[in-house]
């Protein structure tokens, strides 16, 4: 018996709805943030916002580069190998990674857009196995929602305004 294969593509449009509210996202929830604060763990082993921030920009080009888009953000050596957060770095000003997210998110978009069914079916290795393309694009964009959340977090614990969402008719 011929097994059925979801058309991933139609679940792929789907995806680019909170991939455009990720973009859009992204700057908002970094609006206004030292470059003191940015660093802030407050006594804790939790990432600080600018390495969620760094790590968020890492993955949108670790999968513009899967679809064939050759291009590095500038701090790429720091997020090599999926490295979490290293206490003794001081990590780029959160507007080299907004510069770095607003050049890649087009890019990416585009190209998700443009992936074909065989890509999607396609499986990749990670550590404990492997799983589909389309299983990977699903985990970075959840991965995205979790990382906004965790900065929008921090914001409100140093004392920041809560993040704002755009507002209908603003620019995504």
């Amino acid at each position: 018996m011929e097994e059925l294969k979801t058309d991933k593509k139609a679940f792929i449009e789907g995806f680019m709805l909170l991939y455009d509210l990720h973009t859009a996202l992204f700057a908002n929830v970094i609006e206004n943030i030292s470059e003191q604060d940015a660093h802030n763990r407050l006594n804790t082993k939790a990432n600080h916002i600018a390495w969620l921030t760094g790590s968020l920009v890492q993955e949108r080009f670790d999968l513009a580069n899967a679809l064939g888009i050759d291009q590095q953000q500038k701090a790429a050596a720091l997020f090599e190998g999926h490295k979490g957060v290293q206490d003794e770095l001081t990590y780029p000003a959160l507007a080299s990674f907004k510069e770095d997210w607003e050049r890649i998110s087009p890019l990416l978009k585009a190209a998700l857009l443009n992936v074909n069914q065989e890509k999607l079916d396609s499986t990749i290795p990670m550590p404990d196995g492997e799983m589909t393309f389309f299983d990977w694009v699903f985990f970075i964009i959840h991965r995205e929602s979790y990382c906004i959340g965790q900065i929008g977090l921090w914001r409100r614990l140093l004392g920041y305004k809560a993040m704002r969402y755009p507002m209908e008719g603003e620019k995504k």
